[in-house]
């Protein structure tokens, strides 16, 4: 009798047409991942524990109250600065950045935990000023999440940097910012970018933009990865190469096939065909989510679940657009395709979260 109550409290808060179109997305993983990585059953499996994982986290997020979210908002937001402080003062150094923290036991990527901390403490901070929201409170907001981009960009870890700085921007354009100041920032944007570029961003950073405009200037070096994957789109035609016949990835061409460039896989053994089929899959998650997210019966509810759908769609666009040549390599996954836990764990628990926002229709105002 128990485990029947469970269960059935369990399905009470599932969505069953997202779920159902991310356990879609999750099969073509599976398939993709494995041709990707030359038919290794290790790296299969591996991903099966990835998905077992991170679905249960999903589930167990739908349980969870927002009312209890909120209350973790504030906590979740500042154990993730001091995280990234710490990262700052004595990170380990891998590959020229210094993005992980050593805990002893175990080392982990606290920018990883803003990905989730930042929309929840932004969504957080608006619905508690609801009553009496002022430009004031968009800029104390906006400074909460300077923040953490800030620390994140000193790593150096543009591209993490700029996929929270999205998430943020859309609690703060969801919770009513005017179109004025939009405007005015975008301005301020555009005239700032010849000084980023002078100043900010580091020798690599810079170099990734000018490969993205002209990947034939170095084909053997930076262009390489871009140049091996739009010849892999391009081969795969209407209907693709087939399964496990992508020569691209079996002549070993193209570089991390199964991770960031699983896009460029997927294109040439399923050609244009199944570009429209996995389009239609991630335009299908985000028209539910977003549906989901409008009919929350909260303001915390609306501006979190919205800030994570469109997340997901920024993620599915950027590798998307990397692979295809017309963004700069950033190291993105392809949300729910590529092969990896951390990336699937994190998504999966944001559409926990906005089932539960949408499952739980009272939320107590705090």
């Amino acid at each position: 009798m128990a485990i029947k109550f469970w269960l059935r409290r369990l399905f009470s808060h599932i969505d069953l047409p997202l779920v159902g179109m991310l356990l879609v997305l999750m099969a073509l993983s599976s398939a993709v991942v494995y041709s990707a990585s030359g038919s290794s059953m290790d790296k299969l499996l591996s991903q099966f524990v990835n998905m077992g994982v991170a679905l249960t986290a999903m589930l167990l997020m739908t349980l969870l109250p927002p009312q209890r979210l909120m209350q973790f908002a504030l906590p979740i937001y500042v154990l993730g600065v001091v995280l990234l402080v710490g990262v700052a003062a004595a990170g380990d150094v891998v590959n020229g950045a210094r993005r992980w923290l050593n805990l002893g036991v175990t080392r982990i990527q606290p920018s990883e935990l803003m990905r989730l901390g930042v929309p929840l403490m932004l969504a957080w901070y608006l619905h508690t000023r609801q009553e009496v929201m002022a430009h004031r409170d968009f800029a104390l907001a906006a400074v909460l999440l300077l923040i953490p981009v800030g620390l994140i960009l000193k790593q150096p870890d543009l591209g993490t940097a700029m996929l929270i700085s999205a998430s943020g921007f859309y609690v703060l354009f969801l919770g009513g910012l005017s179109w004025r100041i939009l405007a005015a920032g975008a301005v301020s944007l555009a005239a700032f970018t010849p000084i980023a570029w002078r100043y900010l961003l580091h020798d690599y950073q810079r170099q990734r933009v000018l490969t993205m405009l002209d990947p034939t200037s170095d084909p053997l070096g930076t262009g390489y990865h871009i140049i091996q994957a739009t010849i892999a789109v391009g081969s795969g035609g209407l209907s693709g190469k087939g399964w496990l016949h992508g020569t691209q990835t079996h002549l070993d061409f193209l570089p991390e096939g199964s991770t960031d460039f699983i896009f460029a896989v997927f294109s040439e053994e399923f050609g244009l065909l199944g570009n429209i089929v996995l389009l239609l899959l991630y335009s299908g998650i985000i028209w539910r989510g977003l549906t989901l997210a409008v009919n929350a019966s909260s303001l915390f509810g609306r501006l979190l679940s919205g800030s994570i759908v469109l997340t997901f769609f920024t993620y599915a666009f950027v590798n998307m657009g990397m692979v295809s040549g017309i963004l700069p390599v950033v190291g993105v996954p392809l949300p729910l395709i590529s092969y990896g836990g951390t990336s699937m764990v994190t998504v999966l628990v944001g559409f926990g979260i906005v089932m539960s926002v949408a499952s739980h229709k009272k939320l107590v105002k705090t």
